[in-house]
């Protein structure tokens, strides 16, 4: 008879914490200040390139209207372009502007300086114990790309 393991790592444990991270870092910049969906597609496009509009819709896990809608801002405001596909002339990609990678890598220089700045105040060994735990993160991430939403 095989006896089971106990569970070294409280998934629940992970899911709160991380939940609460997740929100604590998306809400660190003070620059920028845009709709967490509209943040996301930038950042989407800025990362993985352009991306037709349904795959922004799957990505973003928003309906066809909205994700339009906010493409369609996003592009008044100068922030992206559509471009014809040229895998396929009755497509579009939409493609994130100069002005729109500056916002994302402005965002992401206030948020790494608020953010060493709270780290500054950890002691050693939380910060040690934070270092150890990102290549185990880091698989995580890399687990989920490879499997999706399997």
């Amino acid at each position: 008879m095989r006896v089971k393991e106990k569970q070294d790592l409280s998934v629940g444990e992970l899911v709160a914490v991380m939940g609460a991270f997740t929100r604590m870092n998306i809400r660190l910049p003070a620059v920028q200040r845009l709709s967490f969906t509209t943040l996301s597609v930038l950042h989407t496009l800025a990362h993985y390139g352009p991306k037709r509009l349904g795959e922004l819709t799957a990505s973003e896990q928003v309906t066809q209207p909205a994700i339009t809608q906010i493409v369609t801002r996003l592009e008044r405001d100068g922030l992206v372009e559509r471009r014809p596909d040229p895998s396929d002339g009755r497509a579009v990609l939409v493609h994130i502007t100069e002005q729109g990678t500056a916002i994302v890598s402005g965002r992401q220089a206030d948020r790494m300086a608020r953010l060493t700045s709270l780290a500054d105040q950890l002691t050693a060994a939380d910060r040690t114990a934070i270092e150890a735990a990102l290549p185990a993160l880091t698989r995580l991430v890399e687990l989920h790309q490879t499997v999706g939403d399997k």
